[in-house]
């Protein structure tokens, strides 16, 4: 999941977040403080990869991995990773039956299976809000 933020040297802000999402990014806000409303207080920790991955946000929730973002020019990227039981609560959920479908043919690691999602504006924002709400509660 590489990121617009190669540098190393150069761990990433709001400003140059802002900068490379364009109007995307008030989405992010939007999804940003919707999870913190709902959840609680939740800490955004920049982490670099390495060369291949430069710059990705953790997005934790007391200490726990809810998802991961890298930022793409005019749009981001979110990564979860979902156990066996949140993965029975998507395919219950009312999630696009095409996401369900992803999560649950996707391979399956010790940490669980994955999901990535594009990010492009709001339209998204129901799934993502759906999709935390499992992982917080799984």
């Amino acid at each position: 999941m590489s990121s617009m933020f190669m540098e190393k040297s150069r761990k990433p802000d709001d400003k140059a977040l802002s900068g490379v999402l364009g109007s995307s990014f008030k989405t992010w806000v939007e999804i940003r403080d919707s999870v913190r409303k709902e959840h609680g207080p939740a800490v955004e920790e920049w982490k670099y990869y390495g060369a291949k991955s430069g710059w990705v946000l953790k997005f934790l929730l007391k200490k726990r991995n809810l998802f991961f973002m890298s930022a793409q020019e005019k749009y981001f990227r979110l990564a979860f990773i979902f156990g066996d039981k949140a993965v029975d609560a998507i395919a219950e959920s009312d999630i696009p039956s095409a996401l369900i479908r992803e999560v649950k043919e996707a391979r399956r690691y010790a940490e669980g299976r994955g999901l990535r999602l594009e990010i492009r504006n709001r339209s998204s924002m129901k799934d993502v809000l759906t999709l935390v709400n499992i992982k917080v509660h799984s």
